[in-house]
């Protein structure tokens, strides 16, 4: 069956294109068209099933009334939830988001970039991998909107809503020290991404200002746990002196956890431990794993606001906008 367009309607029921156009996009009062013809043309389009075509629509308004959202692994704790209020708010503007996850490859990122240009979505939220730059600036210099949050891009001049990741590292191993531990290592993984590095760069900080020596242990990420877990164990046994370990991210702290417990170190007795990011596993875990919490809520409310902004042109200046991150103290540290 063919399907119905505004001119088939307007033949159907003896009235102009243009008519049908204005009710069909809620103008009718408006160009004072009367009650009874909107009636009329509703009624119809309800009998016949017709639904508008969004391409068209979207030619006629400029709009998709959609934003792309990509994230590192959109299975990840941390950016699965972050994404699930982005598109609570997003939907409650009206708008529609399509995930993807980047896996942090370039390649695979500028093709995913590509799609959503041809389809011309209105804004993006990226979490960012290096090697973008290019085309990023190139959206932005078109003043499509484009927020980056989780990490920036240097010399891409675009939103930017992050933690304050320095800082929290700086100032969970200055608690690490204050509690009289002095050999603490940093556990994380290899990367050349902002944030990464700005939590190294937090425990050089403190660990520098101490007068200790720093113990670093930077991990190619993998999706084999058992290539997180071995070089873990291998590095705490090559420094058993360790009495505290700082982990840099939320998957280097739940496979240190099982490296800790293969090696059979009691917790916080033979070694504290502090993870970056907190979840239900430090929580449940015996003992309880001290964490820094990002606050999802305020990084997701800021996010999808500012890009909000952008799309309804209420704000000119670009932003950079820092949160704080909360410790969250539990057994692990004596």
């Amino acid at each position: 069956m063919k399907k119905l367009s505004i001119a088939d309607i307007a033949a159907q029921l003896n009235v102009s294109k243009t008519v049908v156009s204005f009710i069909l996009n809620n103008r009718a009062a408006e160009q004072r068209i009367s009650d009874e013809l909107v009636q009329r043309v509703q009624s119809f389009i309800k009998e016949v099933g017709y639904k508008p075509n969004p391409i068209a629509k979207s030619l006629r308004t400029g709009k998709t009334n959609i934003i792309a959202l990509m994230v590192e692994n959109i299975a990840d704790p941390f950016f699965a939830s972050v994404a699930r209020l982005i598109e609570n708010s997003a939907y409650k503007s009206g708008y529609k988001i399509i995930y993807c996850s980047t896996d942090n490859d370039t390649e695979k990122t500028k093709e995913l970039l590509t799609m959503f240009r041809e389809r011309s979505v209105d804004g993006y939220v990226i979490a960012p991998p290096e090697g973008i730059q290019e085309e990023i600036q190139s959206l932005v210099d078109e003043g499509t909107p484009v927020v980056f949050f989780d990490r920036h891009l240097p010399n891409v001049h675009t939103d930017v809503i992050e933690i304050d990741n320095q800082e929290s590292t700086y100032k969970a191993t200055n608690h690490l020290i204050s509690k009289g531990y002095k050999n603490i290592a940093f556990i994380t993984f290899s990367s050349k991404l902002t944030q990464m590095k700005s939590r190294l760069a937090g425990y050089k900080q403190a660990i520098n200002a101490a007068g200790l020596n720093t113990y670093i242990k930077q991990i190619v990420f993998d999706q084999n746990e058992d290539n997180i877990v071995n070089p873990i164990i291998d590095f705490l046994k090559s420094n058993q002196n360790l009495d505290a370990v700082l982990f840099g991210a939320l998957q280097a702290g739940t496979n240190g956890l099982k490296a800790i417990r293969h090696l059979e170190y009691k917790i916080p007795d033979d070694i504290a431990v502090i993870s970056f990011d907190d979840c239900d596993v430090f929580n449940l875990y015996s003992p309880s794993i001290t964490a820094i919490s990002q606050p999802i809520d305020k990084i997701a409310d800021s996010t999808i606001n500012l890009l909000l902004k952008r799309l309804n042109a209420s704000t000119q200046k670009q932003q950079k906008i820092v949160i704080k991150t909360n410790t969250v103290f539990r057994k692990s540290v004596k």
